[in-house]
């Protein structure tokens, strides 16, 4: 199967992991009948992000300026200079002004041994963004400053990318991940700030404006198993369902076509739960002969060219921002309790998980890497999925045993097809929510973190 081809550096991150560790409205929902809260475990994860007109007069600004509004943001005011970029997929030089805004420092309540970023923003034709990331040690030094993203809501002005072979020795970036080299060592990383750089063509009047700039850093402890939760919820979203398997063999030249689009494809399933979807224009490029063209287009514009894939978390969040008022943010939750609060406010989730065929009854298949969409929980605690690895969008919907599908997606440690220990995921998820979300909303995304 190819959906292990997607993920194909989690691999790499496995490895060294492994390595290290030896040495708005939301749609419409059924019934719920709520049970007793069960205890959350302590939180590993520290989430911060700038999106409130004082958050972005917090930083420190060449060339940019703060927005007020409904929706706050941060755009170019007057350029702070020019530069040229030579774009690595097309080996093409152009010249761009640019402005920069930089974050104060955020210490992180969780000393950290992974970071990643996320964005919303908007950048018109003409237009893209860069982030980077630098922190400093418990060891009292600094790390470089680490480019965690490339990024253009289009493709036709640079080609949307990570950056490879960014180390310093006690820290790499792996595609969208900072992560600490040898985390046995005892060594995390303490603080961070983060730098914003959008870029336009010369003279234009364009800007890209960003509304959201935030990262997740985590210290998740090495395990192969994790607590077993009490169900606690009763409750199913009506989220559409969507198949990346009907689309094996269209359009290749994103990561050999749909065999590879879970990341996407779940992707494509929120956004439309939340009521958005492409227009008609949009869609225009997509063959009238293929079925659901709205995941083509998914693909496509979360496409990584140096990653070679869709999976990119941090691009997958940007994708679903580029919706009128949705927000998308990557992070980590600590148990199904935490997907339990978020299901009973109305706000479905895609969680990255990997596993043997035998370690998820009624799967069929297993996986170096995989994204899916919780929709919710059955009387018994159960996990109701939206699964993309399915024949057909009528197969999609899926009930996974909560004690199997609680330990693929929250262990860091497991044991491959080859009897070699690999990492897991640690309970990676994306998160797509109004961008001015429900009271109700709000409490849930503050319960897991999220603000």
């Amino acid at each position: 199967m190819t959906r292990a081809s997607e993920p194909s550096r989690r691999a790499i991150l496995a490895a060294a992991v492994a390595a290290a560790a030896t040495g708005a409205a939301g749609g419409p929902a059924a019934a719920a009948t709520p049970a007793g809260p069960a205890e959350a475990p302590a939180r590993l994860v520290d989430n911060r992000a700038w999106t409130s007109y004082t958050d972005w007069r917090s930083g420190s600004a060449q060339g940019t300026r703060a927005v007020p509004g409904v929706r706050p943001g941060l755009v170019i005011a007057a350029p702070a200079g020019t530069a040229d970029y030579t774009d690595p997929h097309t080996g093409k030089t152009s010249t761009w002004e640019y402005a920069t805004w930089t974050a104060p420092v955020h210490r992180l309540a969780v000393p950290s041994t992974e970071v990643i970023a996320s964005w919303n923003a908007h950048t018109p034709a003409g237009t893209w963004l860069q982030v980077e990331l630098t922190g400093t040690y418990s060891d009292g030094t600094d790390t470089p400053w680490y480019v965690m993203g490339r990024w253009a809501a289009g493709d036709q002005d640079i080609q949307r990318t990570s950056v490879d072979d960014q180390s310093d020795g006690k820290s790499t970036i792996w595609t969208d991940t900072f992560s600490i080299d040898d985390a046995a060592s005892g060594l995390r990383l303490l603080s961070y700030r983060l730098r914003l750089t959008l870029y336009r063509t010369p003279g234009a009047r364009i800007t890209p404006m960003v509304w959201r700039l935030g990262a997740m850093g985590s210290d998740i402890p090495d395990r192969f198993t994790v607590p077993a939760t009490t169900p606690g919820l009763a409750q199913e979203l009506s989220v559409p369902r969507y198949s990346q398997e009907i689309h094996a063999g269209q359009y290749p030249e994103y990561d050999n076509g749909g065999e590879a689009w879970c990341s996407p494809t779940s992707s494509q399933m929120i956004i439309e739960y939340w009521g958005r979807r492409p227009t008609a224009e949009q869609l225009a490029w997509v063959n009238p002969d293929y079925s659901d063209p709205q995941v083509c287009h998914a693909a496509r514009f979360t496409y990584d060219y140096q990653y070679g894939g869709c999976g990119n978390w941090p691009f997958n969040a940007a994708y679903a921002s580029t919706y009128k008022d949705l927000q998308g943010v990557v992070t980590r939750l600590g148990s199904l309790t935490d997907l339990e609060t978020l299901i009973a406010a109305g706000i479905p989730a895609i969680t990255s998980q990997s596993f043997l065929k035998s370690e998820l009854t009624g799967a069929g298949y297993g996986t170096s890497g995989h994204l899916m969409t919780v929709i919710g929980f059955t009387a018994d605690g159960d996990v109701i999925a939206n699964d993309p690895a399915s024949p057909g969008d009528e197969a999609v919907r899926r009930v996974y045993k909560r004690s199997e599908w609680e330990t693929i997606w929250l262990r860091t440690k497991r044991y491959n097809a080859s009897g070699k220990v690999v990492s897991g995921t640690g309970g990676v998820c994306y998160l797509y929510f109004p961008a001015h979300p429900s009271a109700r909303q709000c409490k849930a995304l503050a319960a897991v973190g999220i603000r």
